[in-house]
């Protein structure tokens, strides 16, 4: 697994990572202690992990921190990088830092590589959020701070209110269906030199119907249709798909995507087949 600058003052990471939100259903039963397949899930988080995928992305929204304390156990941590996000319920002084130590303490670790904010949350001041990162991050628990879901004028808003560090990266839904990031957010991004997580850069599922559109370039690189997804995401700077780790022979797959380049012309090939649609909905929250 290749690696590459986490933004432009993070460390070298695995230019492909593994996201572990599941699914709501998941999202519910683990508040009841159910955890379906929990030995798969774990299993797959260690198979990305041998392999050298070392980004892993989770929340305390999704109930797999556990999960990924689990799986990292018998893997040397400061080789890890994790990225944890904070509930915009959770933005208030206090509860940031409960909920912080609420992380921590499901993961089992000292520290978070990055603490994003999972959504915007318009009643809190970003201002008092900012400040409590930047308290995070001189206390040693969090390393990075980051952003999850919002728009760029609030990207931009958050950075005005930090004083001595940095938006080190965002996270939001990009794929070969899911374009628009492409018309401000990525541009942004590649020129600030903050890292971009693709979340469902695989469409969510959505992908595997349009594999008829991937024959030639499979064809031409013994590659699956998910492969190319990722590889066509990962060829450019600063950004990090974040596929779901939960069936090993998926992130084996997964972990495949790496190593390898698609030319220009099969480049140009993919945008023209997933052209950036009309934007119906920009990030708005």
């Amino acid at each position: 697994m290749e690696k590459k600058r986490f933004g432009k003052s993070g460390p070298l990471v695995s230019e492909i990572g593994m996201g572990t939100y599941y699914d709501v259903s998941w999202i519910i039963l683990s508040r009841l202690g159910i955890m379906r397949n929990k030995a798969k899930k774990i299993e797959a988080i260690k198979t990305g992990l041998i392999g050298g995928m070392n980004l892993i992305d989770t929340a305390e929204l999704y109930g797999s921190e556990p999960l990924v304390a689990e799986a990292i156990k018998e893997f040397n941590r400061e080789e890890i990088f994790i990225s944890t996000k904070v509930w915009p319920s959770h933005l208030r002084r206090d509860k940031f830092f409960k909920a912080l130590e609420g992380s921590l303490r499901r993961l089992n670790t000292k520290y978070v590589d990055l603490y994003l904010i999972h959504f915007p949350n318009k009643k809190v001041p970003i201002s008092e959020t900012m400040k409590a990162m930047e308290e995070a991050i001189e206390q040693g628990k969090v390393l990075f701070i980051g952003l999850s879901n919002f728009n760029l004028k609030q990207i931009e808003e958050a950075r005005n209110t930090l004083s001595r560090h940095d938006i080190t990266a965002v996270q939001l839904e990009y794929s070969l269906l899911k374009r628009d990031v492409e018309k401000d957010i990525l541009p942004y991004c590649q020129k600030e030199g903050i890292a971009f997580m693709a979340y469902y850069p695989l469409g969510h599922g959505r992908l595997a119907k349009e594999k008829k559109k991937f024959e030639e370039i499979s064809t031409k690189y013994g590659k699956t249709p998910s492969q190319i997804a990722l590889r066509w995401l990962a060829d450019k700077p600063y950004v990090f798909p974040i596929p779901r780790a939960s069936n090993p022979i998926h992130v084996q797959e997964n972990l495949e995507a790496s190593g390898w380049r698609l030319d220009d012309e099969d480049i140009k090939l993919l945008d023209k087949l997933f052209p950036i649609r009309v934007i119906d909905k920009l990030y708005k929250f």
